[in-house]
């Protein structure tokens, strides 16, 4: 593997770092936790996103599925998360890490009574944002959509269930 082509072709180099300070509010507050759009398909020029999900000690997560366009990375920061890594559910805390590639079934999930933290990792840069927010919205009883309108939403999101009920 080798570089990719350059795509600065300047001398100097410019001045265009993004910084987000710790004290930054999360983008997605949630009742039993948050999360932080730390980069942005649309910060990053397409090339990565990068939320950090803070879940509270209630159960929750995404049950298992597939992405056909994008991988997808997890990073345990603190507590017990459950990572599913396409075959069974593995109690996973700060420090471990997964990756799946496009195609690969994963999930992740919070059972351990406590709160936990992770950073989650996707390339490319897909617009991720309104996929999550209307969870949350739906989770939090904000948002009561059509029965029909529910089974599109993991369709449009590029987010394809597992097993009989998957999404073509």
């Amino acid at each position: 593997m080798s570089y990719p082509p350059p795509t600065y072709l300047g001398d100097d180099g410019e001045v265009t770092a993004r910084f987000r300070p710790v004290d930054t509010p999360p983008e997605l507050p949630l009742a039993h936790g948050a999360a932080s759009y730390l980069a942005t398909g649309a910060t990053t020029d397409g090339r990565f996103g990068l939320y950090r999900w803070d879940m509270g000690a209630e159960a929750g997560g995404a049950e298992p599925h597939f992405h056909r366009t994008i991988s997808e990375s997890f990073f345990v920061l603190s507590g017990t998360v459950q990572l599913f890594d396409g075959t069974s559910w593995r109690p996973s805390g700060p420090g471990d890490f997964a990756h799946v590639p496009e195609g690969g079934v994963h999930g992740f999930r919070n059972e351990s009574g406590e709160a936990a933290s992770l950073l989650i990792l996707f390339a490319p840069g897909a617009p991720r944002e309104a996929y999550f927010e209307g969870l949350a919205d739906l989770a939090e009883g904000r948002w009561t959509p059509d029965p029909r309108g529910v089974a599109g939403v993991p369709r449009r999101a590029r987010q394809h269930l597992r097993g009989a009920a998957q999404i073509t």
